[in-house]
């Protein structure tokens, strides 16, 4: 083979990749392999490998973060990023354009997120873990995706639009928490200062200007920025996607925000998110004891308000919707559909493991049981979310 062939191959290669990895399925795949592998390793001979690993501290001068930090705080904020880029294209010509099409799927949306919360607090109302109710209101759409791909493909095509549609608004949600009551003390000099930065971004990108050399300057200044005013750095990944323009301007094949959203996808899905799993999943069961976990107050709040509240809140708002508002299920889908998606809405892995870490950092004890109360949620979701897609596959048939 000549080299010009072999060239060929490998550029045909990595284009295969890159689409690959662009699939949200991919990417959910990539996420569970990620968090086993850290499980296993957090709790094989070189266990200690592993926390030295995550420990290790790297940066620029004086700004010194282990990595278990860099990932969660930087490689997630390229991860929202994405998610951001994904709801400015809703809010300008999607799913959420107008009230008309939004109103189901933000109150189905609002009702998952809704009932989980309060579902947890009615756990842990009065104990030092009410403050991580914002654990079980995320839906990891990867991994759901993931699970939808491989056990539901005899269902309606109208349902994966549905959840697509329902995990932007709760990316949105999730989001919007983060940033109120998951950040650590406030310093308003540093968040203006983040602002103005991503103000700019935003001006260079009605302006038209192109060159890439403008932006990530502005980008990683932004995040230093955020990540110093005390709320939580991967706000200004989602707030760098929204201002992101996604119209074309004469001339230009595609917009500003589809192009970054077609080279950093891979990037999140194949890199930042799969690494993040990697580095925070790993719990060390060591001296962990299985009656202690499963009897936490904790751990009944996240499992309940997952898989519990998750698919009663989705199927409420869905009702609510339908019901007073004159609007009507998407075309296509049957109310068995929503039970679906709401059992699929209990998957929650990404931004739950990042609000445990958040809430529970300076403590290894709760830590440990909210990350195996995760594992153990994850199991049950898949299953119950498994057999609810085997079932209305039946119907169907």
């Amino acid at each position: 083979m000549s080299t010009n062939e072999q060239e060929e191959v490998l550029v045909a290669s990595r284009r295969r990749l890159s689409e690959r990895l662009r699939d949200e399925t991919t990417g959910g795949v990539l996420l569970i392999i990620s968090a086993i592998f850290a499980i296993a390793w957090a709790n094989s001979p070189w266990s200690d490998s592993y926390q030295n690993l995550i420990s290790v501290k790297c940066g620029i001068h004086n700004f010194q973060l282990p990595l278990s930090i860099w990932a969660a705080d930087f490689l997630l904020a390229i991860f929202f990023l994405v998610v951001g880029i994904e709801l400015k294209h809703e809010f300008v010509a999607g799913s959420l354009s107008s009230v008309k099409k939004a109103v189901v799927p933000f109150l189905a949306a609002f009702g998952g997120m809704a009932m989980s919360a309060i579902i947890f607090l009615l756990f842990n109302h009065g104990l030092v873990t009410a403050s991580a109710w914002g654990i079980p209101i995320s839906t990891d759409i990867a991994f759901a995706l993931a699970i939808l791909a491989i056990a539901g493909r005899q269902l309606p095509a109208p349902l994966r639009i549905f959840l697509l549609t329902l995990a932007v608004v709760n990316d949105l949600g999730a989001i919007v928490v983060i940033a109120i009551f998951y950040g650590h003390g406030f310093h308003l000099r540093a968040f203006v200062i983040a602002l103005v930065l991503i103000a700019v971004f935003a001006a260079l990108q009605k302006f038209g200007v192109q060159s890439v050399a403008a932006y990530i300057p502005l980008a990683l200044a932004s995040w230093y920025f955020m990540y110093e005013s005390g709320i939580h750095a991967t706000v200004a990944g989602v707030l760098l996607g929204l201002s992101m323009r996604v119209a074309k301007n004469d001339g230009e094949l595609q917009s500003p925000a589809h192009r970054t959203e077609h080279v950093l996808r891979p990037i999140s899905a194949g890199l930042c998110v799969p690494l993040f799993a990697l580095m925070s999943a790993g719990v060390d069961l060591d001296g962990v004891k299985f009656h202690d976990v499963i009897t936490s107050s904790l751990t009944l709040g996240i499992v309940f308000g997952l898989v519990i509240g998750q698919p009663v809140g989705v199927l409420a708002g869905t009702f609510i919707g339908t019901r007073f508002t004159g609007k009507r299920l998407p075309s296509g889908l049957k109310w068995a559909d929503v039970i679906v998606v709401g059992t699929l809405a209990s998957i929650g892995f990404t931004v739950a493991l990042l609000v445990s870490e958040v809430s529970f950092g300076s403590d290894p004890q709760l830590l440990v049981i909210s990350k195996c109360a995760l594992v153990l949620t994850n199991l049950v979701a898949v299953a119950s979310s498994v057999t609810a897609m085997k079932i209305r596959a039946r119907n169907l048939a």
